[in-house]
């Protein structure tokens, strides 16, 4: 990552949520923290805000979508297992941060959002970091994106009332799916399936909430 030098008046912030990361929520890939104690979150959070920009919790952006809390950001990331090399799908690129700790940590990211405007601002923002291993476009994400497929890895940044059979379709043997799903929209399970030869394996991962997935295999408008 090219972005800006971590001296930028949010160090002590970062790092006190890094550490409340590893202390209080038990995440233990150091990968993970790492990135996360160099991405300057405050960048992808509304101006307005960027002084919570680190506090233990989800902050609203545009179009009634939020940028996820740190500790779910940490949470589904590690759920994925990255090791540097894998192709990943995310559907919800939101402002663009859980899309960059994703790209910081794997050999390439397509990312899939259904917002105009959320798009634009994601896509400049991920440029002026560098980060050129990232592919964006708009779409209704609970279909994939079958043309790079099959991914090693798939995270979605919204709750929907199942998992959506594309995207496990779309899993490379081997490969995980992290997804919110429950049948009401203001709550959901995070689930890790994982693909195997024979067929899928299914974690719950504990309860979460998460905006409504809208779409074909998702909630409608």
């Amino acid at each position: 990552m090219n972005g800006p030098s971590r001296a930028d008046g949010f160090e002590l912030l970062r790092s006190e949520m890094v550490e409340r990361l590893r202390s209080h929520y038990h995440i233990t890939d150091d990968r993970v923290l790492d990135i996360m104690n160099a991405l300057p979150r405050q960048l992808f959070v509304p101006e307005a805000l960027r002084s919570q920009s680190y506090r233990d919790n989800a902050l609203p952006i545009s179009a009634g979508q939020t940028i996820s809390q740190p500790f779910i950001v940490a949470r589904m990331t590690e759920l994925l297992g990255l090791t540097g090399r894998e192709k990943v799908l995310e559907i919800g690129s939101g402002t663009g941060y859980q899309t960059a700790v994703l790209a910081s940590l794997a050999g390439h990211v397509y990312s899939i959002e259904r917002i105009e405007g959320l798009y634009d601002d994601a896509r400049r923002r991920l440029a002026d970091l560098g980060l050129r291993n990232v592919t964006l476009r708009r779409g209704d994400g609970t279909k994939g994106w079958p043309a790079y497929a099959p991914y090693d890895a798939i995270l979605v940044a919204a709750g929907g009332p199942e998992i959506p059979q594309p995207l496990v379709e779309q899993l490379a043997v081997g490969g995980r799916l992290v997804v919110p799903v429950g049948a009401d929209k203001r709550s959901q399970v995070l689930m890790r399936v994982t693909r195997k030869d024979s067929g899928t394996v299914a974690e719950k991962c504990g309860a979460c909430a998460f905006v409504p997935l809208v779409g074909e295999h998702g909630w409608s408008e």
